[in-house]
Parts: structure tokens; C-alpha cells; sequence
């Protein structure tokens, strides 16, 4: 007999199935019809009920996006903006030493 044939098929028998999940795992089907009824705040991360958190998302939403640019200072604007300068400067004249 040829007895790498028999050893291998002793060690994949032995294994467990290791492909399926825990028997305590829930399934997504079933995951996703359950109704939430307790949420968090995106903005404090308190507790809210489900009307809360819909009127809270409602509110989110007629709010106007906050533009990113208002929130840096114009001094680090120009500071990024210079090292993107010099990045391209680099990249075109690699020859040219900078500092």
C-alpha cells in the first residue's frame, strides 16, 4: 500500500469543517430584518430611541455641508499649497536641487 496515500487521507479526515460558522453566529438574512430599536448619536454618541435618531438624521441632512477649506487657516492653505509646488517642480526638473 502506499502509505503517503493513507496518511493523507487520515489527516483530511480528522480535520473539522472549518469552512462553515459557529452554530451561535447569526445569519445575515436574518440580521438584517430585525428592527433597531436603540441607536447612537453620530455627533455625541448618546443613546437615542428610534424617533430621535430619525429626527436627528433628518435634521443632518437639511443641514448645509460644511466645506473642509473653511476649517484650515489660510496659513497652512498656503503651506500646502507651496509643498505642492515643489512637489511638481521636483517631478518636472528632478536635476534641480532643492533645499
Amino acid at each position: 500500500m502506499n502509505w503517503k496515500l493513507v496518511t493523507l487521507f487520515v489527516l483530511t479526515a480528522a480535520l473539522p469543517a472549518t469552512a462553515l460558522p459557529p452554530p451561535e453566529d447569526l445569519p445575515e438574512e436574518v440580521a438584517r430584518t430585525e428592527i433597531i430599536t436603540e441607536a447612537r448619536s453620530p455627533i455625541d454618541n448618546k443613546r437615542l430611541t428610534a424617533a430621535e435618531y430619525a429626527d436627528l438624521q433628518a435634521q443632518l441632512q437639511q443641514r448645509p455641508p460644511e466645506n473642509p477649506r473653511d476649517q484650515v487657516s489660510p496659513e497652512l492653505r498656503r503651506t500646502i499649497g507651496l509643498l505642492r509646488l515643489r512637489k511638481f517642480i521636483r517631478t518636472v526638473f528632478p536635476f534641480i536641487p532643492i533645499r
